[in-house]
């Protein structure tokens, strides 16, 4: 199940669960921060995944660590928590194009668009479409001035029109059990 599947079922991050969350962030990050090593070992990224999957991990990462210092410490943690499980559908659109588009020029180009749709069909074996063809449609459906760019805007508008668009373009991240772990209180 993805992260957006599953988010709407996780109560919000309230102040009577923090202390739980701090605890646990603090048993499995006893240095105070989260570091890329530690992320990509939470989702899976080792030695046997593909070039293009740790880059994919990086740059969500990178969307977390909101100060730009290399780790997630404990308040970006959280707002990472809460985005992903609780965040509205615009704000999850927002990150998703923020981790997508690689050179932070604001737009999504063919080949970020490609690089998305790749994850996605290596992720999803029933995907059998061709990556150019679904890169196509996206663009057709979604690129509505036409210059060969995604805006935010155009990204935004195209995911909540229609819903074949949503299914390509939302950022599924891996272990939700593990975002969901983080928020239950052990009783």
């Amino acid at each position: 199940p993805t992260v957006f599947g599953q988010w709407e079922e996780i109560h919000e991050v309230t102040l009577q669960n923090i202390q739980e969350l701090y605890r646990k962030f603090a048993s499995e990050c006893p240095s105070g921060n989260l570091h890329l090593h530690e992320f990509k070992r939470i989702f899976g990224i080792n030695s046997t995944s593909t070039e293009e999957e740790s880059a994919y991990m990086e740059n969500v990462f990178r969307s977390f660590d909101t100060n730009k210092d290399g780790n997630i410490d404990f308040m970006e943690y959280v707002a990472a928590v809460h985005l992903v499980l609780r965040g509205k559908l615009e704000d999850k659109l927002k990150w998703s194009f923020k981790v997508y588009d690689k050179d932070g020029n604001g737009c999504l180009d063919r080949q970020e668009v490609r690089h998305i749709v790749k994850i996605k069909q290596h992720n999803d074996p029933a995907i059998t479409e061709n990556i150019d063809d679904i890169c196509d449609k996206i663009f057709h459906l979604v690129d509505k001035n036409k210059d060969s760019q995604i805006s935010l805007e155009e990204f935004i508008e195209g995911a909540e029109k229609d819903p074949w668009v949503m299914d390509q373009l939302k950022l599924d991240i891996g272990p939700c059990d593990w975002f969901i772990e983080h928020l239950k209180l052990d009783r």
